[in-house]
């Protein structure tokens, strides 16, 4: 998983890990305290990866919050729609009421689009909140749905 997250994390167009992030950073990011964290294998090969979580502790606890990774060069062959409908059945299996997503860069439309398959709606934007490492300030989306 190291290496989709130190491709993903050096792109700085659709998380806030920082480019350089460490490894051991990274793991802690993706896989540490309240964090369930998944694969998906071609072949043997890890090509994509999630992460599960409780949006908030105490008394929002009952909503999820996920974060998704596909290995770069395997887009468009469904892993992340996999991912995401893995991710919903996990959700749903541990308790969650609804999943939500905080930070949904809003010039990644081929993730918002995703999303919208998967049946979440976009539900607030927060104007120039993610410092895109090429576009600069854009706005990021909150996206949620039910389970």
């Amino acid at each position: 998983m190291w290496e989709i997250i130190r491709q993903i994390a050096a792109a700085g167009n659709t998380y806030f890990l920082e480019p350089d992030v460490s490894e051991s950073a990274a793991k802690e990011y993706w896989m540490g305290p309240g964090l369930s964290a998944y694969v998906a294998e071609d072949a043997g090969e890890i090509v994509g990866t999630y992460t599960l979580k409780a949006n908030q502790r105490g008394l929002g606890s009952h909503v999820a919050n996920a974060g998704y990774m596909v290995r770069p060069g395997f887009d468009g062959r469904g892993i992340g729609f996999r991912l995401g409908e893995h991710s919903l059945a996990q959700a749903r299996a541990a308790g969650f009421h609804a999943m939500q997503f905080n930070a949904v860069v809003s010039t990644n439309q081929r993730a918002i689009a995703l999303w919208q398959r998967l049946g979440f709606s976009i539900v607030g934007t927060v104007p120039k909140a993610f410092r895109h490492l090429e576009l600069g300030l854009v706005d990021l989306h909150i996206m949620h749905r039910f389970l």
